[in-house]
């Protein structure tokens, strides 16, 4: 079969025999819809094609899923080739076509080995998924061969039925609380970096101070906290495994690496097999733990492909994540072994649906709760050393769950200029349509004859309660109750006056107050309202909402307070499953109660009688491509780190907060102490009853001779076609190896448009979030990659880079990032400092992002900045000894080609 690969204005069709054809796009696209042909990565080729779903090709991505599930691989045909171990092909298009021959190929070559692992198994899944009319399905069968005489003629779909089961384990003691003494740390990290390594001092400096956070408490609510910033290059993350791995061996108790992204807990990941090679240790000592939203349900995969049965398509695709859960490591469909590509093929609203996304899970009333890969996580997690979290995961498990016996008492928060962030979506409470839309299935279940995974209380615990008159009437108050609530199609009967219910009623009310009180109404993106001032109208419905919500409030507590009562009375006649399933029952109740249903009443009376101190509350329509989604009341608080330090920070014996950019450091007279001020109001150490331990360790580089900042003064940044032009002069000057980060999306797509096909006739590839079907994780994977391409993203994508070397050697804003205007921004900035508060959030993002330039001692890279307007004192942001410039775009694009050119001096 030929293999075809697509560019930005040709494609190139290449034989087996290695003839070559070129094409354009139009004939590429009929030649590709015919079928047949070898391609990487479908989606990818149909919008550069702009055809629909090319469904007669055949992926050679597919393939590969198959043959080697839950295995790292980029989807590019270069990808596919690192992964492979063949020679990487070049640039040009015949050369990335000929390379899936060769791909393909080696994976049939595989599968027909007699010593592919797990043969008879795959047979019945390749079996099914050529019935279903996969285009690799005669190939892969032909591959595998005929099946053993008497062997299971079954599906092979069925992989929640070859999986291991966990068992209970006794609880774990808690730990105890011996330190760990600087020498020994310092043993630690010379054994993590190995022979060879380079000795940094102040990667030992750094380890030598957090090591303070692992000393024994003395005072209640007072932990040994410690905020270090330490700058890119020191070597951080193996800086503060070192005591954490030490504290957990000697004391048998868990410590908690919390980060922001996603791409910073793989790496965490991949770094402790450094200290863990042998994979079965390390499975036993390490757990990434993410939210259940994360992690395929057992239950929802059954029932999909129950479904597909009758809808082929879709059982090819399912058939792929039943390959990959046969393999994977946890389960974790997002930012897991789960390879993104995949994923995004399946369709985002079909994996939503594979996951645990709205809290339907029946616990120990499920059939495979025994094989449940967020219930293995969880028990996983008891018994770890180091478990590698992310910060809402650790905020949200500590507000909702309360105190518990196995609360950690060790944490590290790295990426912690990200604390503020995750607090203020952690503590927040938004009434909103969509949010009571799901309150109203979780207690009423499917409606209307509707089906799905939901499953309502009565589905969960009704037949644990017919005994148990009061527990009985209880639920049926609240399912009573909750239709109250908004139901399906909410949104079309509050926009035509046509409300049902209280809830309805009041969103209706809310979305007259707030386009009434926008100031562009016909804005395409969300608009807001304040609180004050309201309408007989909007003060009536709020009060109606109140006291519908009142009426469900009751009964869920008082149900709540029952079935506690059984757990406890009856505790020597329930079963295992009965109580989990009246735990889990209980703990949903309390959950919606405590974080929605309180919050949601206190909100509605606060209209009448004014906001809490503390908090900022408004309106809002959420809009997106001029397309309303929801309606809303919101309430934040103004400083979101105080519910944090609360939950969090004080319960804790130890703290360390880490990153490369916690201080705002302006250069001005008492610059210091206003810099570590700044950072501890950012991540909540001002709360605490005992002072941190405060550390800054310098980046090692040269910056002065390693970058440069340059501000273009001559390009109007409102003229889109003079913003995309210096972007394409600044690419092509450099090479390729340029980041460029924008504040809308709307303008990054229109230079997307502008740039992307001229440069890539100069051999420069130009990705782009919320243009390319790819992840962000995965475009900056691929960009890491290819050296010479280029990358275009927003603020996703400028704090998930970490790209070491010429791969990354330009970064160009559009313009200042200055903070969004919005009644939650003007209530922070008037308590934090009026337009200086801006200036310190700009400075760190600038500061961030520069961050990513220069990653170690070998590196160049120049910073531009599009926006003339720039001020001289958010010049701040960056390294002292760098210099910066203010020239036009012509002597800008002279300077970064010829340094970036120049080698850098000898260390």
């Amino acid at each position: 079969m030929p293999a075809l690969a697509v560019g930005f204005r040709a494609a190139a069709l290449v034989t087996v025999d290695g003839e070559v054809e070129t094409l354009g796009l139009g004939e590429a696209a009929v030649r590709a819809a015919r079928g047949m042909v070898l391609v990487c990565h479908e989606p990818v080729v149909s919008a550069r094609l702009e055809t629909e779903p090319l469904v007669r090709v055949l992926d050679v991505l597919d393939l590969y899923a198959f043959v080697r599930p839950a295995t790292f691989c980029l989807p590019t045909p270069g990808g596919l080739a690192a992964a492979l171990g063949l020679d990487m092909p070049a640039s040009e298009l015949e050369d990335q076509a000929a390379i899936l021959h060769r791909a393909a190929a080696l994976l049939l070559a595989q599968l027909a080995d007699p010593r592919y692992p797990d043969r008879p198994e795959a047979q019945r899944l390749a079996r099914s998924m050529a019935k279903a009319g996969w285009t690799w399905g005669a190939n892969v069968t032909a591959a595998l061969g005929a099946p053993v005489s008497g062997e299971d003629a079954g599906s092979g779909l069925d992989v929640w039925r070859r999986l291991p089961q966990w068992e209970d384990e006794a609880p774990r003691p808690p730990p105890d609380d011996f330190p760990v003494g600087p020498g020994e740390v310092q043993d630690r990290l010379t054994a993590l970096l190995g022979r060879g390594a380079e000795d940094r001092t102040s990667q030992r400096d750094y380890a030598g101070v957090v090591t303070a956070a692992f000393e024994p408490r003395e005072i209640v609510s007072a932990p040994n906290a410690v905020i270090a910033e330490a700058g890119t290059g020191i070597g951080k993350t193996l800086g503060y495994i070192a005591p954490s791995s030490l504290w957990a061996e000697r004391n048998h108790g868990p410590v908690w690496l919390s980060t922001y992204t996603k791409n910073l807990q793989r790496q965490l990941d991949q770094e402790l097999d450094r200290l863990f090679p042998d994979r079965r240790m390390k499975a036993r000592k390490v757990v990434v733990r993410k939210g259940r939203e994360n992690y395929l349900c057992l239950l929802n995969l059954e029932e999909a492909v129950g479904r597909a049965q009758m809808m082929p398509e879709n059982l090819v695709r399912l058939a792929l994540v039943v390959r990959w859960a046969r393999y994977s490591r946890d389960g974790d469909m997002v930012g897991g072994d789960l390879p993104a590509w995949l994923l995004q093929r399946i369709g985002a609203g079909r994996a939503s649906g594979l996951t645990d996304r709205r809290g339907e899970c029946v616990y120990s009333a499920c059939t495979h709760w025994r094989t449940c890969f967020i219930e293995h996580s969880t028990r996983k997690a008891k018994g770890a050393d180091l478990v590698i979290a992310n910060h809402a995961l650790v905020m949200i498990r500590a507000a909702l769950y309360g105190p518990e016996e196995d609360k950690p008492t060790r944490y590290v928060f790295d990426e912690g200029h990200h604390l503020f962030d995750a607090a203020d979506s952690a503590f927040s409470a938004h009434l909103s349509g969509l949010e009571a839309v799901e309150l109203r299935r979780w207690v009423r279940g499917p409606e209307g004859g509707r089906r799905g995974r939901s499953r309502g209380i009565e589905a969960r615990i009704g037949d644990l309660l017919v005994l148990h008159p009061e527990s009985e009437t209880l639920m049926r108050e609240a399912i009573r109750a909750a239709a109250a609530l908004p139901g399906e199609g909410w949104l079309g009967r509050i926009a035509s006056a046509a409300a049902q219910g209280a809830a309805e009623a009041f969103f209706a009310a809310v979305r007259t107050h707030v386009y009434a009180r926008a100031q562009r109404p016909d804005d395409p993106y969300t608009l807001e309202a304040a609180t004050h001032t309201l309408s007989d109208e909007l003060r009536a419905a709020a009060g109606g909402l109140e006291r519908a919500l009142a009426e469900l409030t009751v009964p869920m507590q008082q149900l709540a307070r029952v079935i506690g009562n059984r757990l406890a009375d009856e505790s020597e006649e329930l079963d295992s499953s009965e109580r989990t399933r009246l735990e889990a029952a209980r703990g949903g109740i309390t959950r919606r109660v405590d974080a929605m249903m309180l919050p949601w009443r206190a909100m509605l009376r606060d209209l009448e009688k004014g906001t809490a101190e503390g908090f900022v509350d408004w309106f809002s329509v959420e809009r997106g491509g001029q397309r309303e989604y929801d309606v809303g009341l919101h309430r934040h608080w103004i400083d979101p780190t105080k519910p944090f330090a609360d939950v969090v920070l004080a319960p804790a014996h130890g703290v360390v907060v880490t990153s490369a950019t916690l201080r705002d450091e302006t250069g001005g007279e008492g610059d210091d102490l206003d810099s570590w001020r700044n950072a501890e109001l950012r991540t909540g150490f001002n709360h605490l009853v005992l002072p941190a331990k405060r550390s800054s360790h310098k980046s090692p580089f040269d910056y002065g001779s390693q970058a440069k900042v340059l501000v273009v003064r001559d390009v109007k940044r409102t003229d889109s076609q003079q913003v995309a032009g210096a972007y394409r002069a600044l690419f092509e000057a450099a090479g390729g190896g340029g980041l460029g980060l924008f504040t809308a999306i709307n303008r990054l797509r229109d230079v997307h448009g502008r740039i992307a096909a001229p440069l890539a006739q100069q051999g420069i590839g130009v990705y782009a979030q919320h243009v390319d079907a790819f992840d962000p994780g995965t475009l900056v994977d691929i960009f890491r990659a290819e050296h010479n391409s280029c990358l275009l993203g927003t603020d996703a994508i400028r704090d998930g880079v970490d790209v070491p070397g010429d791969a990354l050697r330009l970064i160009v804003f559009d313009r200042v990032p200055w903070p969004r205007p919005s009644i939650l921004h003007r209530a922070r900035r008037d308590a934090f400092g009026g337009s200086r508060y801006d200036d310190m959030l700009v400075r760190l993002r600038l500061k961030q992002a520069f961050g990513r330039l220069i990653r170690r001692a070998g590196d160049r890279g120049v910073f531009v900045m599009l926006d003339s307007a720039m001020p001289s004192r958010l010049l701040g942001a960056f390294p002292d000894d760098v210099e910066v410039a203010r020239v036009g775009l012509a002597e800008a694009v002279e300077i970064s080609g010829a340094f970036l050119r120049s080698a850098v001096p000898a260390a």
